[in-house]
């Protein structure tokens, strides 16, 4: 078996860094369809348990953005933008890519997970519940997905502050709090009615964006160099955009806030330690 695991880690450490990207992106994809797959076993979730998830979701999110994006934006602006001043592109960046999912967020139909219909957000539009529960996840995943492409994207140019272990352990940390994503859209769905294949369905389709978000920024970082910094912390804006203005409130709705905040500082802890163990 381990040899099997060696055998495989050579293998992918010999790959494109765009290549990178979309096999660990797709790991990601695969870990929220692993934990949407719980709908063949349950109907509903204990409540605080669920909320307990969701924290541990942003607090992944919120040291994913410190530790893998903003750090190594500001250690490589030297190297990849001689002469700007050191906290510009993180500055920029990180504006760029919270404007970007305020933009999405005002533009694209969605529902937050436990908000009521009559909440949903976007342009107007006749779209069932299901597929606006769908869209809301998706919304979560695309600066995911472009933070793991850049960071593989990033490796290629063999800079100091830009490892491959670094680039590893963020996708292990975005995996790991897909997993509570996949049942925060399966779950809502079966408790409407459809059946466990469509929420197990619709659950995993929610995370397909992230292989696509991924190869995008893996490639343009690899082919755009002083663009790297930039994008480390618009990917790095647009998660911690979809913590706050998400993720956070929707914990807050039930009497469980204690929990989600002791799953948010569990969350944080975890990615924190990813990224210096392997990074």
């Amino acid at each position: 078996m381990m040899e099997l695991f060696e055998t495989l880690k050579i293998w992918f450490l010999a790959q494109n860094p765009v290549l990178q990207a979309l096999l660990a992106t797709t790991f990601t994809w695969l870990v929220t369809a692993a934990g949407a797959s719980f709908v063949f076993l349950f109907k509903n979730m204990n409540r605080q348990l669920f909320d307990g998830m969701l924290g541990f979701t942003g607090g992944v999110m919120i040291a994913a953005s410190y530790w893998s994006l903003l750090a190594p934006a500001i250690e490589i602006t030297p190297e990849s933008n001689p002469g700007v001043p050191i906290w510009f592109p993180a500055a920029v960046g990180f504006l760029g890519g919270a404007l970007f999912l305020f933009a999405l967020d005002k533009v694209m139909p969605h529902l937050h997970i436990n908000f009521p219909e009559t909440e949903k957000e976007g342009v107007e539009t006749n779209l069932s519940r299901t597929m606006l529960l769908v869209l809301a996840i998706t919304l979560h995943n695309i600066p995911e997905g472009l933070a793991v492409g850049v960071a593989f994207g990033a490796v290629a140019h063999g800079i100091e502050g830009a490892s491959i272990g670094a680039a590893i352990a963020l996708a292990i940390g975005i995996g790991l709090q897909n997993f509570p994503e996949g049942i925060a859209v399966s779950m809502p769905l079966r408790r409407q009615g459809l059946s466990r294949f469509k929420s197990f369905w619709y659950g995993q389709l929610s995370a397909i964006v992230e292989p696509v978000a991924g190869v995008i920024g893996a490639a343009a970082v690899i082919y755009a160099f002083p663009i790297l910094p930039y994008a480390l912390a618009f990917a790095a804006g647009a998660m911690i955009y979809v913590v706050i203005e998400e993720v956070i409130p929707e914990t807050q709705l039930d009497k469980y806030a204690d929990t989600s905040t002791l799953g948010f500082i569990a969350g944080f802890i975890v990615m924190m330690v990813l990224d210096v163990a392997l990074g």
